[in-house]
């Protein structure tokens, strides 16, 4: 009786018998080229009667070791390496986009064209996701930071020409109405120049609103004040039948060092100490309510649980399904 693993091996004696393999041109046998690219970023899970699709803005190597503060810079190379990472890591930029079955709600912006060609690629995944910019009726930002809030214009004009914008009124009065002083300082200088730029379109065009602390910028979606990182971070929180996601924005940077580490910071923290209190809290509460989180930099696509361990917190990534 053949089975196919008979022919294939008869098959290959027979042409080898009959000298065919040494007529095949050359080329028949080259090596395929390296592609070099992923497959659109962007992945989908339930949460009782809504979906939520995880969207990539691409992923750039940061030098996270120099960034980090409160931690001695070979320390921080060591605890990375030691979790087979390094002094310069790779570092995911995500959003998140909710479908009420009524609405379209989108969760941060990513970079634009801001932060170079790694990066920038939120639109195109919304595309391939199967939607188009044009059909999201809000957008809730985390923050106003470039990696954040970038998204939101190209050539100066709105990506999302039909949504509303939602930013909390705290960040929108620090990074929106600063004065001379703010503005000409080396660090925050550009910064506000960056959130007047993609943020004032929406503003020209009647399409901003804020949002109190711990305020509802959209039925069914509420925030929680998560300040330190910046004036007005809030986390953005989503329930349905039972289930609960609290989109994090920037509570960490990265998905390792700060579980252990929560007083490690940032150098673009505006309040290093709030900013470390903050982490603290918002792990404990995720620990102990056992509910969803989105990081917007954690590894791609950043949804998962915080639990606690024998060194402090943990991260635990949802395990990829292929259904739902």
């Amino acid at each position: 009786m053949h089975t196919r693993r008979s022919l294939l091996i008869n098959t290959a004696g027979f042409a080898v018998a009959a000298g065919t393999v040494s007529a095949f041109p050359a080329g028949v046998f080259a090596k395929a080229p390296i592609v070099g690219t992923q497959a659109a970023g962007f992945y989908r899970i339930r949460l009782g009667d809504y979906e939520i699709t995880a969207l990539s803005d691409g992923t750039v190597k940061l030098p996270m070791s120099k960034i980090y503060r409160n931690m001695d810079e070979k320390e921080i190379g060591t605890y990375l390496t030691d979790r087979f990472q390094s002094s310069s890591s790779e570092t995911s930029v995500n959003a998140f986009l909710v479908n009420t079955g009524g609405r379209l709600v989108l969760i941060d912006t990513g970079t634009g064209d801001l932060m170079g060609p790694a990066l920038g690629k939120l639109a195109t995944n919304i595309r391939a996701a199967g939607y188009n910019v044009s059909d999201i009726d809000d957008v809730i930002l985390t923050h106003i930071h470039a990696d954040h809030s970038g998204g939101l214009v190209a050539n100066g004009s709105r990506v999302y020409e039909n949504a509303v914008l939602h930013v909390n009124q705290r960040e929108a009065k620090f990074w929106l109405n600063a004065d001379a002083k703010a503005k000409t300082d080396k660090v925050l200088g550009p910064q506000i120049a960056q959130a007047e730029k993609c943020v004032g379109p929406y503003v020209d065009a009647g399409k901003f609103e804020t949002f109190d602390d711990n305020g509802t910028p959209v039925a069914g979606f509420g925030t929680i004040l998560l300040a330190g990182h910046t004036p007005g971070h809030s986390g953005i929180v989503v329930e349905s039948n039972s289930e609960k996601i609290v989109f994090w924005g920037d509570i960490a940077h990265g998905d390792v060092l700060q579980y252990d580490h929560p007083e490690v910071t940032v150098e673009f923290d505006v309040d290093q100490s709030a900013a470390a209190s903050t982490r603290a809290a918002a792990f404990a509460e995720a620990a102990d309510q056992r509910y969803l989180v989105a990081g917007a930099h954690h590894a791609f696509p950043g949804i998962g649980h915080v639990r606690r361990d024998e060194s402090n917190y943990d991260w635990v990534p949802l395990v990829y399904r292929a259904q739902y």
